[in-house]
């Protein structure tokens, strides 16, 4: 027999009397052993599934606890614009309250107040003598989905002894359209210029420029939509469009089966530093009027050009900065103008242009004080229905006490001459608080 069959019949041999020998009890402390183990790697499965569902069970107890709690529904985003967050109250609306009170104390009589080329339109005139109940804003906002926000804000003021109440503001808003692309519909202001979008309490002064009361009746805002554009750009770039109903001075009638309004405006701005950023824009309101509040029909195209500059020290204009701000309007109209006082009289032809401007500017300096200056000037149209030798011009200043972001108390003297001969010097002591939750003001 070969060598090497032999040795391999030697170890077969030798494998089967080993494992002859083997102690059953070590055999079965060995299958014991082995059974532990599997059961164990079970029981840290299971323990692992339970820690992940205590986690999950955890998140989704903060995300509840989060969607009751009154958290602000708008963040200032990249572009200085307000947009909504990611953690609006998607249930439970987040409610808002801003308290606006004067006294408003007159040199002359409102009832005598007339602006020399500017007829009154709108909300554009003197504000009501004595204590009264300024313009207040209840406002409600939330994400609605995953592709929606919606804000609603109703507003009370005192007129006369009467109080009115009116939708301000009522529209839905994207928040998910790609490629810097939002869209909005509904009821708000218009986008056009610096002032016009913001609202009234955000203001550093208690009125409006007369830029803003002589051709947009103090603020332009109707039913319609828009579409904006952020690029995606280093330095701010927005470029947008609107088209309105046209109800609202400067349009009127709703000409154009109810769109007799369009809009474009170009924003753009940045930072200088640390301590320095801009704002600047270029738009422009071209309205259908039939019928106007003033007595205008034909077509009114209104130019805005606006330059805001702001410097703080380290950044914290809360703390302390200056604000520089100016805006200049161009109003240029073609059409005919007929008494409102007197429907039935004959139409004046009217083909001119109109100017406004102001510049402000804000010194804070500490976190509870503010003081600011406004110089407001219109010049007349030479000719026409409009023209006058005398453009209106207006001085105002304001000292500002904040007791805290949440409210304000402000003392404005103003030196108002509309018309030649006739100086309206005006004191105004206002407050203003703020309740609830309250979206970050614009840049």
């Amino acid at each position: 027999m070969p060598l090497a069959l032999v040795l391999s019949s030697a170890l077969i041999t030798s494998a089967q009397a080993a494992e002859r020998a083997v102690d059953p009890a070590v055999a079965a402390l060995a299958e014991r052993i082995r059974a532990l183990e599997a059961n164990a790697q079970i029981l840290q499965k299971q323990a692992a599934d339970a820690l992940a569902a205590a986690q999950a069970a955890q998140a989704e107890l903060q995300e509840m606890k989060a969607v009751r709690q009154d958290a602000p529904v708008a963040a200032v985003a990249s572009n200085g614009t307000a947009s909504p967050s990611a953690s609006a109250n998607a249930f439970n609306p987040a409610i808002s309250l801003i308290l606006n009170g004067l006294y408003e104390n007159h040199s002359q009589d409102p009832v005598n107040y007339q602006r020399a080329g500017f007829p009154l339109v709108g909300e554009g005139g003197p504000g009501t003598p004595g204590l009264h109940l300024g313009e207040s804003e209840l406002s409600f906002a939330a994400n609605i989905d995953d592709k929606f926000y919606g804000q609603l804000t109703l507003t009370m003021e005192s007129e006369d002894g009467e109080t009115h109440a009116g939708i301000e503001e009522a529209y839905i808003e994207t928040t998910a359209l790609p490629e810097g692309f939002t869209a909005r519909a509904g009821r708000f202001y218009s986008n056009i210029g610096y002032l016009n979008s913001h609202h009234t309490h955000t203001d550093f002064f208690s009125d409006r420029p007369l830029a803003y009361q002589a051709f947009l009746g103090n603020q332009y805002g109707d039913d319609g939509i828009q579409l904006r554009w952020v690029a995606p750009t280093e330095t701010y770039l927005e470029f947008g469009s609107e088209a309105f109903r046209g109800e609202n001075a400067p349009a009127g009638g709703a000409a154009h089966s109810g769109v007799g309004v369009k809009t474009f405006f170009a924003h753009a701005g940045g930072d200088v530093g640390v301590e320095n950023s801009w704002l600047a824009g270029a738009s422009i309101l071209r309205a259908d009027s039939t019928g106007g509040e003033d007595g205008f029909s034909g077509r009114d195209n209104v130019y805005l050009f606006d330059f805001t500059w702001k410097w703080a020290p380290h950044g914290q204009f809360k703390d302390a900065g200056i604000v520089v701000r100016s805006e200049a309007f161009l109003d240029d109209r073609k059409g005919i103008v007929v008494d409102p006082a007197d429907p039935d009289a004959l139409g004046q032809a009217w083909d001119g242009q109109r100017r406004g401007a102001y510049i402000e500017g804000l010194y804070r300096f500490s976190r509870s004080w503010d003081a600011g200056y406004r110089y407001d000037k219109l010049w007349a149209a030479s000719a026409g229905p409009y023209a006058s030798d005398f453009d209106p011009q207006r001085s105002t200043a304001m000292l500002t006490w904040h007791n805290s972001e949440f409210s304000l108390v402000r003392l404005q003297l103003a030196h108002d001459q509309p018309q030649p001969h006739f100086i309206d010097n005006i004191l105004t002591l206002q407050y203003q608080v703020s309740l609830g939750a309250h979206g970050a003001h614009k840049f």
